[in-house]
């Protein structure tokens, strides 16, 4: 595992080597035995997009691995802009150890772990987010066991991170159901793609019929960052699609609700959904820190030094 870009470049053995690890890193985190495995590596951070999560998870990561993070923004770098990605890649790369990119175009990440010469990490692109995806099963897998034979329901625009939560629950045996306005469907290839995983997928245009006898309710922004033009549109398509208490009746009794932040409370869900018993929007954010730190010391050490 050179780099950290797409979910469907990993086996289902990978990602699972990846769960397992996330699990033992939290552990010794939380009992107060975490272990300086990263000691004077480096992450430089490139950030095209903000974000409270991804930036303080990737930073806490490496802190408490011993290591140390640094913050580029986009006036620094003008990624493909002031400066080729690939010179800024090559750059990088005889600077730090490892590299995280959260970006707009996918073309941009491929381009920068093209060039670079250290691992690179997709913290989010347009096309996917698989670190989110990562973080996401984690918090279904310490909720549930496993993942094999779980109903998984996402209500809600088939964006970026639709597409990661979709390749990486089927490669690990959950069924993939999703419920989406037309118009707003997930990449016909990748559907097509996830066809031969571990679990089915079936899209549905009524968010009843997805959340039916769900193990997990997911959902996101009606409008993701970039898209901002189209919000008023949005607006008016969306709401049959918000995560309320009355759609979340149809799930099973003991079905939890994610949703990968921000979230814009009394659109695509209630404040009675998001803060209730249910929810687990916030134990879902802290497992972005547990399951970035699984990628990194797997790129950077090739896995945990402990289990060789």
């Amino acid at each position: 595992m050179k780099h950290f870009l797409d979910i469907a470049d990993y086996s289902a053995d990978d990602i699972q080597n990846l769960l397992t690890l996330s699990d033992k890193l939290k552990k010794e985190l939380k009992q107060g035995q975490a272990r300086p495995l990263l000691k004077n590596k480096v992450l430089a951070m490139i950030f095209q997009k903000p974000s409270l999560r991804t930036r303080v998870s990737f930073d806490m990561a490496m802190r408490t691995l011993g290591g140390d993070a640094l913050y580029l923004s986009p006036e620094e770098i003008g990624l493909g802009k002031r400066e080729s990605i690939a010179d800024v890649a090559r750059v990088l790369s005889g600077y730090v150890h490892i590299i995280m990119a959260r970006v707009f175009s996918h073309q941009r990440i491929l381009e920068l772990a093209k060039w670079s010469t250290v691992p690179v990490i997709n913290g989010l692109s347009d096309y996917n987010h698989p670190c989110q995806a990562l973080a996401d099963s984690l918090t279904i897998q310490e909720e549930f066991g496993s993942l094999k034979g779980l109903k998984v329901s996402y209500i809600g625009d088939g964006n970026n991170v639709a597409v990661s939560l979709m390749k990486i629950v089927t490669k690990l045996g959950a069924d993939f159901f999703i419920a989406n306005p037309k118009g707003y469907d997930m990449p016909e290839e990748d559907i097509t793609a996830v066809r031969g995983y571990n679990g089915i997928v079936k899209l549905y245009r009524e968010p009843q019929d997805a959340a039916k006898n769900a193990d997990v309710i997911y959902t996101d922004t009606w409008t993701s960052m970039g898209q901002e033009e189209e919000a008023k549109k949005r607006e008016k398509v969306f709401p049959p699609y918000q995560v309320n208490q009355t759609l979340l009746k149809l799930a099973k009794p003991n079905a939890i609700v994610m949703h990968c932040l921000p979230a814009h409370r009394g659109q695509e869900i209630t404040d009675e959904v998001a803060d209730g018993p249910q929810s687990r929007l916030f134990p879902q954010a802290e497992n972005r820190m547990h399951a970035q730190k699984a990628i990194l010391v797997k790129l950077l050490l090739g896995g945990d030094p402990d289990a060789k």
